[in-house]
């Protein structure tokens, strides 16, 4: 009994023990836990009706989103008109962006899941207040819903013009670029940035890249010649973007246009003869005079860059004692320097055996009238055999180098 007895003391003794052990480990883990943790940033969720201080301050803690906007930053000022909305999510594929207006009134854009980017379908107004909205679906513990705001720049003094050759609704041949000008030269630095906000759709998709003509130029042309029946849509979202020196662009554009049927004229000095297809297949072979030894035509590939039905050449003020002025019917240039396909009933004797021209691509009046009828603008020629090379820049000559060549023009 006695055994029995010192038994029971020491257990109560021991249960004594391990309270007070577990009491120090407790206080302990409180000290860790607080030196850890840091009071502004928790690691825990608040709650419960537990009493005492930690209660209260855990409560009190900020509650984690499941969502963020990180650009442009909370109230920030003077944003770009054309600015991207960049977030983060924890569930991005269900996550929803809505930008609002000072009205209230919804945004147009996208949304890249993939780049967490909101982007505006045009560019925004300037000095207007924007309002950002991400949400995703409820996650326990979580806010799924978070909103930011921004201000855009307001209208700066100095604005580029921006301008594309081609407009709504035209039809082009499988050749033609896609040619934007500016205003004002754009520096190099800048250039990049301007070919990240001009962006080509084409229906079929094909490849293509931008290319620098000049400071105040760029074209785009595809990896081959466009498919017969693409339909082009392009936009371009400059305004308000910088451009250098303090200069921004000053609006956006769009063009939605199409390519029509496949035609491309094969000329060889060796024939004296023109070759017209239409869809692969030859319609026509045009006998031909080229430009005479003094005068070659230049080899290479050219577009059709402007129809006149009826003109005058005049080279006299350049020329006053050699030069000539004649009236031409049937005209279509090919080079800025001058050289046309044209009728000219004058050389139809020499047509298909001799070069007489002064550069140009001679046929007779009938011929002319209907290679004119058949042709459109940015339909390809390609000139072989001649004495004089074609010169890049020398009109709209994008099909004149390899593309690997040509993507060399680009910032990107």
């Amino acid at each position: 009994m006695r055994s029995a007895g010192r038994s029971a003391v020491v257990g109560r003794a021991g249960r004594r023990w391990r309270t007070a052990l577990v009491g120090v480990l407790a206080a302990g883990s409180l000290l860790l836990t607080a030196a850890c943790s840091g009071g502004d940033s928790p690691s825990w969720e608040g709650g419960g009706d537990t009493a005492g201080g930690a209660s209260g301050a855990a409560s009190a803690a900020p509650q984690l989103s499941t969502v963020a906007v990180t650009s442009p930053a909370l109230d920030a000022t003077d944003v770009e008109a054309w600015s991207e909305v960049k977030y983060n999510s924890e569930d991005p594929d269900n996550t929803t962006v809505t930008v609002t207006d000072a009205k209230g009134a919804e945004v147009k854009g996208t949304v890249d899941k993939d780049d967490n980017t909101w982007r505006p379908a045009q560019s925004l107004d300037w000095a207007t207040k924007y309002t950002v909205t991400v949400a995703t679906p409820e996650a326990q513990g979580k806010s799924n819903t978070t909103s930011s705001s921004f201000t855009t720049m307001k209208k700066p003094a100095n604005l580029v013009r921006v301008t594309s050759f081609l407009g709504d609704d035209n039809t082009v041949g499988v050749g033609m670029p896609l040619i934007m000008k500016f205003g004002r030269a754009i520096p190099e630095k800048y250039r990049a940035e301007v070919e990240r906000r001009m962006v080509v759709t084409a229906t079929p998709a094909q490849e293509g890249t931008w290319r620098w003509i000049s400071s105040t130029e760029v074209h785009y042309r595809p990896k081959v010649y466009w498919q017969a029946s693409t339909k082009i849509f392009y936009k371009v979202q400059l305004k308000g973007v910088k451009l250098g020196d303090g200069w921004y662009g000053r609006s956006d554009l769009t063009v939605d246009m199409k390519v029509g049927r496949e035609l491309i004229m094969t000329v060889s000095n060796k024939t004296k003869k023109m070759i017209v297809e239409q869809d692969g297949k030859v319609i026509k072979t045009i006998p031909v005079s080229l430009g005479k030894k003094s005068t070659p035509s230049s080899s290479g590939t050219m577009v059709v860059m402007e129809k006149k039905a009826h003109t005058v050449f005049d080279t006299t003020d350049e020329d006053p004692d050699g030069g000539y002025r004649t009236d031409i019917d049937w005209a279509q240039r090919i080079t800025y320097s001058g050289q046309f396909i044209h009728a000219a009933p004058w050389s139809e004797g020499q047509q298909g055996s001799t070069n007489v021209s002064h550069g140009c691509v001679n046929v007779s009046e009938a011929l002319g009238e209907w290679l004119f009828n058949k042709t459109l603008m940015g339909d390809p020629i390609k000139v072989t055999g001649t004495e004089e090379k074609l010169k890049n820049g020398n009109g709209w000559t994008d099909w004149n180098m390899s593309y690997e060549e040509y993507k060399k023009g680009s910032y990107l």
